[in-house]
């Protein structure tokens, strides 16, 4: 289907673009209708199925991540417009041409079977983030996060790449539901080569600092790709890897004791954070310290709560991304000191700014609460003392997410504020955020891997 997508921009006339500029229009609507057929992937048999070939295939892991993509990129168009409106049509071209490619690379690398198919993928998605992130971000360090954002991907990749040659090499196969059946001895280096990939990609604390750089730098469309898609690349390898990887249980501790202490670390400095954008990938560490705990664990409880707070996660923090430009398009800033006073003059963007910040915090009955709740009580029946340490980053997490709102939405209004009314692409793209997380709130066993 995602091959329609790429010669759209091609297909379209010229002159019929430039006078009515239905560039955006056409690609979203196409975008759209491949992510209205995606929606026939819910809650698919643990079995193969007729989407199944030699190389890919779409199961429970899966299809809510393959979902989750299809569904944010008709959204990162919409919400990219104002930031391309002063650039030339074959720019606009080239942004969206990238949009369909980093697309077109998620796709293959959620749904392959194979592992050198799923290295490939998982490598390539690195060249339009690339793209995305040092062409069209507006600050002055995009380039240097580019570079964290590389180094960072291709340093870690390289152990994995030599853990599948070894794996291709002992086996003779690369197929993950054959590996699976082999029930290979474990091997302790093999697993953290495989391991460490991931950890990046998600990121882990202490692995994390290419991420804020990252969403700072990045233009809307990086940023929702990033935080949405992108980081639940880790978890889902995790998922996808270890069952064939039988490890010994006493190497899972450091990474556990580490994730859970950096939960505490990423919410505190939420709380000390001068830059909007910061903020929300400092919160966007934190919660995915929840599932490296998840994926550590392994049991199916841990799996169906992991997979409930990546998309949860994936939804909320795009939206929070979006709101956090909606800002900056207005204020040229990104500083919490100058975004004030924002509810007199926005009221409607200031109910969008509470359901997202509420959703943050996981409050009932949203599916981030039923993660989180699945996640820590798994925790608490494997060690009790976890309980401690999830419980105060729950705490800090809501006092942070307090904190954003009031500071963005109350006070005085900075006098240099631009009093540009919010538009009906921008509520359309609230709304577009809100409507997934409202059905999986009255549905949310649809994305369980039960």
């Amino acid at each position: 289907m995602l091959k329609i997508l790429m010669p759209t921009m091609t297909m379209i006339p010229m002159a019929t673009i430039i006078k009515k500029n239905y560039l955006f229009t056409t690609f979203f609507s196409f975008s759209m209708i491949l992510s209205t057929l995606s929606l026939q992937w819910l809650k698919i048999p643990m079995t193969l199925n007729k989407f199944s070939n030699q190389y890919t295939t779409i199961d429970q892991i899966s299809s809510p991540l393959l979902l989750l993509s299809y569904w944010l990129l008709p959204l990162t168009i919409l919400a990219s417009q104002n930031h391309l409106k002063y650039t030339t049509l074959m720019q606009k071209r080239m942004f969206l041409m990238c949009l369909a490619t980093l697309q077109t690379f998620l796709v293959l690398a959620l749904s392959s079977t194979n592992l050198i198919l799923f290295f490939i993928m998982f490598e390539a998605t690195l060249i339009p983030t690339m793209m995305i992130i040092t062409r069209w971000g507006s600050q002055t360090e995009r380039l240097t996060a580019g570079m964290y954002f590389m180094f960072y991907t291709l340093i870690s990749s390289m152990p994995l790449l030599i853990a599948i040659l070894y794996t291709n090499f002992h086996m003779n196969n690369l197929n993950t539901m054959l590996i699976n059946s082999y029930n290979p001895k474990p091997n302790s280096i093999l697993w953290l080569a495989c391991i460490l990939a991931f950890m990046v990609k998600m990121p882990m604390y202490g692995l994390h600092l290419w991420l804020p750089k990252a969403h700072v730098e990045a233009p809307i469309a990086g940023s929702m790709v990033l935080a949405a898609v992108l980081l639940k690349l880790g978890g889902y390898g995790m998922m996808r890897l270890s069952p064939m990887l039988h490890q010994n249980q006493m190497l899972h501790y450091p990474f556990i004791i580490l994730a859970l202490w950096g939960m505490i670390m990423t919410s505190l400095i939420c709380l000390r954070q001068p830059d909007l954008k910061s903020l929300i990938a400092y919160s966007s560490v934190s919660h995915m310290g929840l599932i490296v705990l998840a994926t550590m664990i392994q049991t199916p409880s841990c799996l169906a709560g992991a997979m409930m707070l990546m998309v949860a996660h994936g939804i909320t923090s795009s939206m929070l991304f979006c709101l956090a430009n909606m800002m900056y398009e207005r204020t040229n800033t990104r500083t919490l000191a100058m975004m004030q006073g924002m509810q007199t003059i926005l009221p409607l963007m200031t109910t969008f700014w509470l359901m997202a910040n509420l959703t943050n915090m996981a409050i009932p009955p949203t599916i981030n609460l039923l993660g989180e709740i699945i996640i820590t009580s798994t925790m608490f029946n494997w060690s009790q003392p976890t309980l401690i340490l999830t419980g105060s980053t729950t705490a800090i997490t809501a006092v942070y997410s307090m904190y954003m709102f009031s500071a963005v939405q109350q006070g005085k209004m900075q006098k240099d504020m631009i009093n540009a009314p919010s538009q009906t692409r921008e509520h359309l793209v609230l709304v577009l955020h809100m409507m997934p997380m409202m059905l999986l709130m009255m549905n949310p066993q649809v994305i369980t891997l039960t």
